[in-house]
């Protein structure tokens, strides 16, 4: 054979397997990075990046006192108790907060005192360089999953768990909420056994836990905050909302493709659902599983996360094995 012939031949294999080879590590998912677990003496940031904190001292001083038990040093942002209007400052002064915690090296947390209404303006002004330089975990839930959602795509991991005003509640009756955020920020195990349900849909799945508040998700869809949810687990939660409302925005997404090659559901609590003047004629699971009829992955209501006292804590970004059956469902985070 001559020498061009086998040269030919050369450079066709490589070409054959490096396109193979490229291939096969486009479909592998790259691992989200995982900012430190706590440890004594790290600096934990207050910041508002959301709704107004009016006559909300008295749980930010327990906030603080709960991070000094747990043998951290608690900051508060310079306009955690400023007011413009709707929000706790104006847009540039609560993205000024935001920002300086998340550059800062020595802060190795940042705790949303609320939520409300407010992420999503500031989120286009946040420069991400110093903190995938440093990344560090940053917690809350309902509004603030405009900020996971964000998160997420810069490739970090984040924890959907209880903000600051949680603490409105006497303690007693929040222990969970606060035993599995503290689990959560210091790196011990998360694994939930869930409520039984006759809804559920059987199943086990592996993948990426995301999501959060559904009005945020569907307020990101279409934007560069939107989550891909492909070979992932969603986790929804709600408040406030009337049924039509939910399944509307379910609709949306499935127009969307949100669902398409998502590997299951869990479903959280769906809290102080709104009456319409039209009874819509099923319960909330039925409303989902209806929605939700095309596609084949299991879910899992019952999560006690979201608007309720007993909210667990989530590791966003974090591989969970979750099996689903009608007694019982089990979410297990990956160490």
């Amino acid at each position: 054979m001559s020498r061009i012939s086998l040269t030919t031949i050369f450079c066709c294999v490589i070409l054959l397997f490096g396109k193979e080879l490229i291939l096969a590590q486009a479909l592998t998912p790259k691992k989200l990075i995982q900012p430190p677990y706590l440890k004594a003496g790290d600096t934990v940031a207050i910041v508002a990046p959301s709704g107004i904190l009016k006559n909300r001292t008295r749980e930010i001083e327990q906030a603080k006192a709960l991070l000094i038990s747990w043998g951290l040093r608690p900051i508060l942002g310079q306009h955690v108790f400023n007011q413009a209007n709707h929000f706790a400052g104006t847009d540039n002064e609560r993205c000024e907060d935001l920002q300086k915690a998340m550059d800062d090296p020595k802060i190795k947390a940042i705790w949303c005192a609320r939520g409300g209404y407010g992420t999503v303006r500031i989120l286009d002004r946040l420069n991400w360089t110093e903190f995938k330089e440093n990344p560090k975990w940053i917690i809350g839930y309902s509004d603030i999953t405009a900020l996971h959602n964000q998160i997420h795509n810069e490739g970090i991991e984040s924890i959907h768990a209880m903000m600051c005003t949680s603490l409105e509640d006497d303690p007693e009756t929040i222990k969970e909420t606060i035993s599995t955020f503290k689990d959560a920020l210091f790196g011990n195990s998360l694994n939930y056994s869930l409520k039984g349900s006759r809804y559920n849909r059987i199943g086990k799945a592996s993948g990426e836990l995301v999501g959060g508040n559904l009005t945020m998700l569907h307020t990101m869809l279409g934007s560069k905050s939107s989550i891909d949810t492909s070979n992932k687990i969603l986790f929804i939660e709600e408040i406030g909302e009337y049924k039509y409302h939910i399944d509307r925005m379910l609709q949306s997404f499935k127009r969307a493709g949100y669902f398409d090659n998502c590997n299951g559901l869990i479903v959280g609590d769906m809290t102080k659902l709104r009456k319409n003047t039209t009874v819509w004629g099923t319960s909330i699971e039925q409303l989902i599983l209806d929605a939700l009829s095309d596609f084949d992955f299991p879910i899992a209501f019952n999560m006690p996360a979201g608007h309720e006292k007993d909210n667990r804590a989530l590791i966003l970004g974090r591989t969970i094995h979750l099996s689903v059956s009608i007694e019982e469902s089990k979410v297990v985070f990956e160490n």
